[in-house]
This record gives C-alpha cells, structure tokens and sequence, in this order.
C-alpha cells in the first residue's frame, strides 16, 4: 500500500474519533470561559483535559506526517492541518482540504463526497461560531469601552462576522478581539466558498448527469 492509500486510510479510520475529540476539547474550553464560579478543582479538570486532547490532535499529526513521507515539506503543503493543530478551535476549517479533495476526483463519482462538503460545513459553521465567540468573549469581557458584556452578545457578534454581514452594534475594542475578527471573517468566506461551490458542483453533476440520459430527438 502506497504513503497516499496509508493516509487517506488513517484519515478515514480518525475521523470519527477526531471529531468526538474536537467536541469535547470545546466543551471543556466553553466550561473554563462561560462558568466563572467553577471551582478550581474542576477549572484545573478542564485545563487538562483541553491538553490530553491537544496531544492527542499533535499525534495525528505526527501520524500523517510520517504516512505522507514528505519530511519538512508537509508542514507547507498541509498549512491547513498544521494550523488547526496549533489552534484546535480552528478545527473546523478542515472542511476546506475535504473541498480540495472533491475538486481533484474529476470523472469519478463524487454526489456522496458533495453531500459530505455540504452537511460537514453547516456544522462547521456552527462550531467555529461558537469558538469564536468563546474566544472573542473571553477577550472582551471587562475591557475599557467595550460592547460585549453577555456571551450572547458574543454570539450574535459571531453570527454577523462569519456570515460577512457585520451589523457592527457589537465590535471587540481589543487587540486580541480584533485579530480574531479578521481570522473570523476569513473562515466565513473559505466556508461559504466551500459549500456553496460544491453545492454548485453538485447540481452541475446532476444537471450533466440528466442531459447524458435524455434520448436523441426528446
């Protein structure tokens, strides 16, 4: 078995599990940023089980990193894998590659592929949104002037920025805040591009798909 049938059999055996993991290490970061009264027991609980998760994503990657046989040069060409590993809220982006993945199977069946695009970056979205309020809440709580006092504040500043609209009601006054809000507004544009473009495949394929079966002369 070649180093790409390797991968792609790891990739599609830890989805699942990666997933799971991805979920629970935001639940944990959500209970450290939104429950102000824990104890410290269960904050510190929190703390180390975001970091068990951690290493638990740099194994991944040092898994595709050997499987990929490419040494040095699989940090550059998998910038989007190695990013999600520094930033684990940023996990959601993986939709992207999934895209690439689609467009480079030309001629090959591909409606399931699509459908997964579709479902995974509406789900996606979702998380990021959620982190990124998180994150942007956790900055901006208590600055000088700001705008976000509620995490649905939060929220509603996260839903505005991913979807490009930008109300701007709510802003982040901070450094931190506002870094995140240009990270936040990238994410939205690579997602949107992502689904709408294999939603757009899609019907391309069914409507190519209908034209080849219609008879001569109908």
């Amino acid at each position: 078995m070649d180093d790409d049938s390797r991968t792609a059999r790891w990739g599609q055996d830890t989805e699942v599990p990666l997933f799971a993991a991805a979920l629970l290490f935001l639940a944990a970061y959500a209970t450290r940023v939104l429950a102000t009264g824990l104890p410290d027991f269960w904050r510190d609980l929190c703390w180390f089980v975001m970091l068990a998760l951690w290493l638990v994503f740099a194994a991944d990657y040092a898994v595709r990193w050997r499987l990929s046989g490419q040494g040095p040069r699989f940090v550059v060409s998998h910038a989007m894998l190695t990013l999600v590993v520094v930033l684990p809220l940023l996990r959601p982006l993986r939709i992207v590659p999934l895209y690439e993945e689609v467009q480079r199977r030309r001629g090959q069946p591909r409606v399931s592929l699509y459908a997964r695009v579709i479902s995974y970056a509406g789900l996606s979205t979702l998380l990021l949104g959620f982190s990124g309020a998180l994150t942007v809440y956790q900055a901006e709580r208590g600055a000088p002037g700001t705008t976000m006092h509620t995490f649905g504040d939060a929220v509603w500043w996260a839903a505005s920025t991913l979807s490009t609209v930008g109300y701007g009601d709510v802003v982040p006054v901070t450094f931190l805040g506002r870094a995140l809000a240009i990270v936040m507004m990238a994410c939205g544009l690579a997602l949107l591009g992502a689904v709408t473009g294999s939603f757009s495949g899609w019907l391309m394929r069914i409507f190519t798909r209908e034209s080849d079966e219609e008879p001569p002369g109908s």
